[in-house]
């Protein structure tokens, strides 16, 4: 049985976007996302069409991109730059799990 349509949009993952309508959404060009796609900061789902639809989720590093850019880092910094603060939130989310499941006697 498929999902209601209503709840897919509020699903962070559904490739609700097609490329145009985040260009819209983030207020940048179709050019700058395939460049982020290029550097795999952003992993666009392709159809069998060849066109590509993206979530919310793999669109919200293109904003602070967008911005970082336009303040003139280059792209591929830019993206590494993302990509470490991903990184390091990740390890603080896992750290404080870890000494938060600690008993401490």
């Amino acid at each position: 049985m498929g999902q209601n349509p209503d709840d897919m949009f509020g699903d962070e993952d559904y490739r609700a976007y097609t490329i145009g309508q985040a260009t819209l959404m983030l207020g940048t060009t179709q050019d700058f996302l395939r460049r982020m796609d290029a550097a795999k900061l952003i992993n666009p789902h392709r159809s069998t069409g060849g066109h590509r639809r993206c979530s919310r989720y793999q669109l919200r590093p293109a904003a602070p991109g967008r911005k970082m850019v336009d303040q003139g880092t280059a792209l591929e910094a830019t993206c590494r730059i993302i990509i470490l603060e991903d990184q390091l939130e990740e390890a603080l989310r896992h750290n404080q799990q870890h000494h938060g499941t600690q008993r401490h006697d």
